[in-house]
């Protein structure tokens, strides 16, 4: 996974994770919805830019890549936090609940990252009917329904210059890309992103 909700070739890849929300806003709240600092963190398919980015909360984090179906690769009880990293729970089903709960120790905390869009990147890629970009984050859509509730990262692609952003926008976004690329004023762009969370489970007395 390249904290990336969609296929880029390895090139593309590596300017994306150097230009993914630099300013750290992520990590930042994934550590306050956990929080993480001196806990035992699994981490589902997250790449090792993210995978740093956690351990740097102060997190003992174990790295697991998804399996078929909703199981997970950890033992029960082995985790006060899972943050799965946009490839899993995208529909928040009862199995994959189940499957977190049983991970998780009592009172743990399960954080989900998924794309929100309103952003330049939604733009490029265009809404069409990808539920993140709106269904998911309905009162009525099956995160806000199932107990989860939302915390929107305003975060960015920041780019070193105007021609390395051209260069990204029109590999990852082709024409659309290559014609925004030209009105930017700025080497960023916008990418929002939802983090989806809640306790599972009660805490120990």
């Amino acid at each position: 996974m390249t904290d990336f909700p969609f296929d880029l070739d390895a090139g593309l890849a590596a300017q994306f994770a150097r230009a993914f929300d630099v300013e750290g806003k992520v990590p930042r709240a994934l550590e306050a919805l956990g929080p993480m600092a001196g806990l035992d963190v699994i981490l589902v398919d997250g790449s090792p830019a993210l995978i740093d980015r956690v351990a740097g909360t102060g997190a003992t984090v174990t790295a697991v890549a998804s399996t078929d179906g909703p199981a997970l690769d950890a033992a029960d009880g082995a985790a006060d936090v899972v943050v799965v990293a946009w490839s899993r729970f995208s529909a928040a089903t009862a199995e994959e609940v189940r499957e977190a709960q049983r991970v998780l120790r009592p009172g743990g905390r399960l954080l989900v990252v998924h794309d929100y869009g309103r952003d330049d990147v939604a733009a490029l890629r265009g809404a069409g009917e990808w539920p993140a970009y709106g269904a998911w984050s309905r009162r009525d859509g099956p995160f806000l329904s199932g107990g989860f509730r939302i915390r929107v990262i305003h975060a960015w692609l920041t780019f070193d210059s105007l021609e390395d952003a051209a260069a990204f926008m029109g590999g990852a976004f082709g024409d659309a890309g290559r014609e925004a690329s030209g009105k930017l004023t700025r080497p960023r762009l916008s990418y929002n992103v939802a983090v989806y969370h809640r306790t599972i489970g009660e805490s120990a007395a």
